[in-house]
Parts: C-alpha cells; structure tokens; sequence
C-alpha cells in the first residue's frame, strides 16, 4: 500500500501568503520529493513574509494575476537556490505540485470524471479502468478514430550540426502514412540511451531557439539536460488549414495521431529509451501535446503552456471551436471568431458543450501519469478547481502529487516557467519511475 502523505502548510500573516513545503511523501510512487527537516526554521522564518499587493487573496477567473500571487511559490524556489538548498529538479518543482490553499478544496462545477454515464461512482482502480476506457472511447467516436499507427515510422537526415552539447540533426519524418515532414533532432553527445521529448509547434525552428521569440525553445533546453528531443511543426506548413485527408476527422485528434507517430519513430532509434517519450508544447504546440499524451498512453508524461486546459466561449485564445481544432465540418466552415447567435460554433465542439464534456475528462486519461500546466493568461491559479476534478482520479489510483502547474500572469513563457518545465521532465522522465495505465 502507498504510505500517506502529509503536508505542511505555513499560513504566514492575516494577508494569506503562503509557503507550501512538502515534508512527507511516498516511497512507493514517484512523487516531488519532502524539504529536509533542517529547512523548517528557515521556512519559520519567512512566515512572517507580506506580500505589498493587498489583492493577492481575491483573483476573478479572467483578470490580471497579481504578480504576487504567481511569486510565491517561486519565491520560495529562489530562496533555496540561493542558499544552495534546491538543488534538484524535484525540490525546486515541489512547491508546484499540489493546490494553492485556497483552491485545495473547490471543484469547478463539472461533472466528475468518476462518474460513470449511467451514474455510477468509481470506487477502485478495477472500476476506473473501466470508466477510463468509457471516457476514451466517447472522445475518440467524437474526435474521429485513428488509422493504425505506424509502427516504425521512417526518419531521414538531411543535414548534421554538432553543438557543444548535442548533434543537431535535420530530419525528414514520415508523421503519417506515406506523409513527411521536416524537424530538427537534437541528440546529447555520450553514449547510452536517453529520455526523449517531442515538441510540437507552429514550426520546428522555434523550438531549438532559431525563432525570434524567447522562452519557447523546450527542444534545446532538454537537449542540454540530457534529453532526446524532437520539434516538429504544423502539417502542411500552415496550423490554420490542417488536411487530415479523412472526413470526420477532428485536426486536433489528427495530430495526436501525428505525434503517436512521432513518438514511435523517437522510440526506435538506438539513442532513445522507448519507455520514456514525454511532450510539452506551448499555446497551439500545448492544446497538440494536451491532446496528444492524453489520447496515446505510449507518452509517459506530458507538460503544456498555456494552452487553456477548459473549454470557456468568451476567451479568443482557447479557441477550441476554430475548424483546425475541434469545430470542423463537412464542407464550408464558420468564420473564425468566439461562438455567437449569429455565428454558432459547430462540430464536435458544439456537441460536448451541449453534453456538458469539458477537457476534464481527457486529461483524467493521464492517470497515474505525470503531467505539468505552465500557466499564464488562459490558465491562472484558478484553474486548480478544474484540476482537483482529475486529481481526484489519482486520488483513487493512490497517486499523489504528479499534477501540477506553474503560474505568471501573461501569455508568453518566462525563463522561470521554462526552467519548472525542464524540472518536471527531469524529475519524472529521467529520474522517475514510468507508469502505464
């Protein structure tokens, strides 16, 4: 049996900081691990912390977070870097790993994902197994079921780089049968096998650090930590006018199944451990990994930034009805823009609102498998009330803390949100051990 956890929650000052610390965890599931014990009169310290923002107890769903609120747990991270007290992965992602304290307890009015269609309670692993497979199946009859995978997909280089801490490989990639794509393959120099990671995006270019925007390059950064990492981008060149060459067939569960064989083309190259093939993406490249791990189990954990991890009509950015997501149609299809009386969303978007499906459920599809939110604008702190949703199944499956989430108040990806993603991977992709459903 898993040995319980317990948590130490320092409640400093009437304004509600908080420093969360872990000081108890399993030592049968892999989870982020305690503080030591010598920590705890520093921590008593910084009790007495205030932040100066006086609305750091009360932020609405959809306005700016203050910057003190996103700055509390990584203020923690910052002050144990700076004694030389952090220094691993797990312990600088630890204070990420569990619910703010004022949404440990508040569920998002959804239907829970333990609920069977006809009411029954999931009460077991024996009994999830089934409701998992009940989840899965709906999701895919809705999205449109795959072709077979490609089980050895085939992977071509074009050009050769050497990097000082990796190759740097231009590949071609056969995403799907008889289809290729180009993406850049970085590889650490060093014998043996390593974790790998796919990074999907609008191109591959960004990815590796060649774009002209900061903080989206997982590929090179996990690369200089050690992993295997593959970008790759929009089929076709262009994220808005996917072709799944197959009616029916939602663009985002398309590309799921273009990154299943992407990861099965990572898995059978002598440099990758098959067992350990994560994803992360960001916004576009995060809604493709989201659905990406949570529809194909071969992913052994997944991160996502920013991608909106709930469905919301009235945010422009999670725009799950678009026609290259979630809301396309058999011939012409409805102008972009949010959902209207004059202009209704369509598909199999439409469908699961008015069933009352949100993403919830497909993200329940992870357990027991690790997964991390990088959250800005679409997904501030708040989004913990969907997130215990899911916990909840972990919960049931005596996993802890292997959901978590990180927050800054806008969009883009800062250099802190990127170094917590590289943690996560390190912690659980490379350290970790691998968990199937």
């Amino acid at each position: 049996m898993m040995r319980s956890m317990c948590e130490s929650r320092m409640n400093p000052c009437a304004a509600g900081c908080c420093l969360r610390v872990k000081v108890g965890h399993s030592a049968d599931r892999q989870s982020a691990p305690p503080a030591p014990p010598f920590r705890m009169p520093v921590l008593r310290a910084l009790s007495c912390f205030k932040p100066s923002i006086p609305q750091y107890q009360a932020v609405p769903m959809r306005t700016s977070v203050p910057l003190s609120f996103c700055a509390i747990p990584a203020l923690s991270v910052l002050f144990w870097t700076s004694l030389g007290l952090a220094a691993t992965p797990g312990e600088r992602l630890a204070p990420f790993m569990s619910p703010l304290p004022e949404f440990a307890n508040e569920r998002a009015p959804l239907r829970s994902p333990l609920l069977f269609d006809d009411g029954r309670t999931v009460r077991s692993s024996t009994d999830w197994a089934g409701r998992r497979h009940e989840i899965r199946n709906r999701w895919m009859r809705a999205l449109g079921e795959w072709p077979p995978e490609l089980e050895k997909p085939r992977m071509e280089t074009i050009m050769q780089i050497e990097e000082p801490l990796y190759i740097r490989r231009r590949v071609r990639v056969e995403i799907a049968s008889e289809r290729f794509e180009e993406g850049w393959l970085l590889i650490p120099k060093g014998s043996g096998s390593h974790p790998a990671v796919l990074v999907p995006f609008y191109e591959p270019e960004t990815s590796i650090g060649l774009g002209d925007k900061e903080h989206r390059d997982y590929a090179r950064k996990l690369a200089e930590r050690g992993f295997v990492t593959l970008a790759i981008g929009s089929p076709g060149g262009d994220a808005r006018k996917p072709d799944p060459r197959k009616e029916g067939w939602q663009p985002l569960s398309f590309l799921a199944h273009v990154s299943a064989n992407c990861a099965n083309a990572l898995s059978s190259l002598p440099e990758v451990d098959g067992a350990r093939v994560g994803i992360v993406g960001h916004s576009y490249g995060g809604k493709w990994a989201m659905f990406s791990a949570c529809l194909n189990d071969k992913f052994a954990c997944a991160a996502w930034s920013d991608p909106g991890i709930g469905f919301d009509d009235t945010r422009p950015s999670i725009n799950y009805w678009e026609p290259w997501y979630l809301g396309r149609i058999e011939g012409a299809q409805r102008p972009p823009g949010i959902p209207s009386p004059s202009n209704p969303a369509t598909g199999p978007y439409k469908t699961l609102r008015e069933q009352g499906r949100d993403l919830h459920e497909l993200q329940s599809l992870m357990a027991p498998r690790p997964f991390f939110v990088s959250g800005g604008s679409e997904d501030p702190p708040d989004r913990w009330k969907l997130l215990n949703h899911v916990c909840d199944v972990y919960a049931v499956l005596e996993f802890k803390s292997r959901v978590g989430m990180h927050n800054r108040p806008a969009h883009p990806p800062t250099e802190e949100a990127m170094e917590r993603v590289c943690d996560f991977f390190e912690h659980f992709l490379k350290n970790g051990s691998v968990e199937r459903p």
